[in-house]
């Protein structure tokens, strides 16, 4: 009998990512390999300019590798075109900015409600003021983002991020623009979807606090990952299996 393994929700074979400046050809990422499975909340961390936010461009396919491939929920994201991609980042993605991304002429429940429409799922209105009641703000529904604190900003986005109940969220130094309370705050409220949710979480950050709190770390130094040897052999073994 044959063992059904389970598909890692993200997989990443040698990575390369590379920029021309017009005087050099600048190196971002160089042979990233790196496996995720479903339910693990895992942390990318590293000095400013290691390439932490390049590489989760690359995972959300909002960027195009030099090199290499991302497996997003089994499917090799750059065999696709831009539109495909989307629809799939659609089915399959939630994304957290450090700049929350608002659209500024929505209101809150407007911003939570877009991702549900444009995918054609029903009583979206009912969904969003759910989860933004979830998040604190039901006496904040009809408000712009202007007209919203960093904090809140940072929830509707988050409640954004979870509207259409994704496989994996990544989320991009979410708490960058926000005062250390606060900052809090929002950990804590997608640490606690996450879990409610069982969502896949990959989180960039520079605050180590933050990224004790995943139950990995992965380490990133000009441009490539540094790992502990044992983690470099669950990594092979991991993407053998798969």
């Amino acid at each position: 009998m044959v063992q059904n393994i389970k598909q890692p929700i993200l997989r990443v074979n040698s990575i390369r990512k590379q920029v021309n400046t017009g005087e050099i050809q600048l190196t971002i990422l160089q042979n990233i390999n790196l496996v995720v499975n479903a339910g693990e909340a895992v942390a990318i961390v590293g000095a400013s300019g290691s390439g932490k936010s390049t590489l989760l461009g690359l995972l959300a396919g909002l960027d195009i590798p030099t090199e290499g491939k991302v497996y997003l929920d089994g499917v090799d994201i750059f065999s696709l075109d831009e539109d495909d991609r989307a629809v799939l980042r659609g089915k399959v993605l939630g994304f957290v900015f450090q700049s929350f991304q608002l659209l500024p002429a929505l209101t809150a429940i407007e911003n939570v409600m877009l991702p549900l429409e444009l995918l054609g799922i029903r009583n979206a209105e009912a969904t969003s003021k759910q989860l933004l009641m979830r998040v604190g703000l039901e006496k904040r529904l009809k408000h712009y983002p202007k007209q919203l604190s960093g904090g809140e900003q940072q929830r509707v986005a988050i409640a954004r991020a979870f509207a259409t109940d994704p496989k994996l969220l990544l989320a991009d130094e979410p708490t960058g623009n926000l005062d250390s309370v606060t900052g809090t705050q929002i950990i804590e409220l997608m640490f606690e979807l996450n879990r409610e949710h069982g969502t896949t979480l990959v989180l960039v950050t520079h605050d180590e606090a933050i990224s004790k709190r995943c139950s990995r770390q992965i380490r990133l130094a000009s441009g490539q990952i540094v790992q502990a040897p044992e983690q470099a052999f669950l990594e092979r073994a991991q993407g053998a299996a798969n």
